[in-house]
């Protein structure tokens, strides 16, 4: 079988943004929203504090009644009564009086500031007072820390530990999410066995089903590894079958032109093929097609070229499903060495980050190590043969 229908990688990439897939939204207990992206933005219901509290443990006070205080004049104010942590203040303060005060307690009416314990001497039923203390001293006002109806993370978040315990500082129980897409991993091949087996001759263990697997729950998606398919038109068949059960299916192998490859056909006989292959190398044979509303990717079986692939197609993809928005990750390098490329021919080159160098990684997309060493890839454009050592490149990061 032929590439029957080669596109550029933009081509391939207009084509998946058409797919009529919008993210989804479903509301989750705090406890379990760590790792998920918001799907809309986060006000706070609540001031945080919800009323104006000491910073410190000592005597809520009228100010104005120690501004007159020093060492040698210090000032004595009656003591009224005790707030702690929890309370609810029953007292009220009047010219001349103190509460004693807890940390993180409310303060009583009329009371504006507090005099730190350490700062004091007591005698009896008074507090004696030897310095000024102005207005909200050792205070935290109302609202101060967050006032109500602050914006406090925006849609699109993917929520981390901080988050979530902001989340739980103005009351929240639960949060609305977006849906974590459901992604079918499958491989391909008369040749890959699972790790664990006995590794008879002319057998490889499977990569792609692990990384891809990975590489979807590391976006956010939920992925389901459902075996390997021989190269076998029956057991194929079945696998695909299996795997519309889900939103998306991923296979890896199986896409290239050779007699034995028959993803194409089967999913032209199931539904519709709108890529087979595109003008990109390593990953030219990279199929995409739709059956009953459900998008399959197949990609290349060379772990680089799968991961590439993965990476400039699926990847964005599934960003889309939930609702993130940010674009590859890049950051430009150095080239360590000169290279070669085939003109006329876009490729993608993967290379190992070392400080401010990107050394390419030259052993072909079938080698394991491209991959596992590779920290991303730059791409060469189809008019250029020659990449110079020292030039500036951008690399997009795996």
């Amino acid at each position: 079988m032929a590439f029957l229908k080669v596109v550029s990688l933009e081509e391939a990439l207009k084509i998946i943004d058409s797919f009529p897939l919008e993210p989804k939204i479903e509301e989750v207990p705090l406890k379990e929203a760590l790792g998920r992206i918001l799907a809309e933005d986060i006000a706070s219901p609540i001031d945080v504090p919800p009323f104006d509290r000491s910073t410190v443990d000592g005597f809520a006070v009228i100010s104005k009644d120690t501004w007159k205080a020093s060492e040698s004049n210090p000032v004595r104010l009656k003591i009224i009564g005790q707030i702690n942590a929890g309370d609810v203040p029953k007292v009220e303060l009047n010219e001349g009086t103190a509460v004693e005060i807890s940390t993180g307690a409310p303060l009583p009416k009329n009371a504006d500031a507090v005099v730190m314990v350490e700062e004091v001497d007591v005698e009896g039923d008074e507090v004696i007072i030897y310095k000024p203390h102005y207005p909200q001293a050792n205070v935290m006002k109302r609202g101060s820390d967050i006032p109500k109806g602050k914006v406090l993370l925006k849609k699109g978040t993917k929520l981390g530990y901080k988050d979530t315990a902001l989340l739980s500082a103005v009351g929240f129980s639960k949060v609305k999410v977006f849906k974590k897409p459901k992604v079918a991993v499958i491989s391909t091949g008369n040749e890959i066995i699972l790790p664990g087996e006995d590794l008879k001759e002319g057998k490889i263990y499977d990569i792609n089903g692990r990384a891809i697997t990975d590489a979807v729950r590391e976006i956010g998606g939920e992925a389901y590894f459902l075996g390997i398919a021989e190269d076998d038109r029956e057991s194929m068949k079945m696998k695909i079958i299996e795997g519309l059960n889900y939103d998306i299916v991923i296979l890896s192998g199986g896409a290239s032109a050779g007699v034995r490859d028959l993803t194409s056909s089967i999913i032209e006989e199931l539904g519709e093929v709108l890529i087979h292959g595109i003008a990109i190398q390593p990953g030219k044979p990279t199929i995409i097609g739709r059956i009953n509303g459900k998008s399959i990717f197949g990609l290349p079986g060379y772990p680089t070229s799968c991961l590439t692939n993965f990476t400039l197609l699926v990847a964005p993809f599934l960003r889309k499903l939930l609702g993130l928005t940010q674009e590859h990750k890049k950051t430009k390098k150095k080239l360590a060495f000169k290279v070669f490329s085939v003109k006329g021919r876009r490729q993608f080159l993967p290379v190992k980050i070392n400080g401010e160098i990107a050394e390419p990684i030259l052993k072909g997309s079938g080698a394991v190590t491209s991959f596992v060493e590779a920290d991303g890839f730059i791409e060469i454009p189809e008019n250029v043969e020659i990449v110079e050592e020292d030039e500036e490149v951008e690399v997009y990061l795996f």
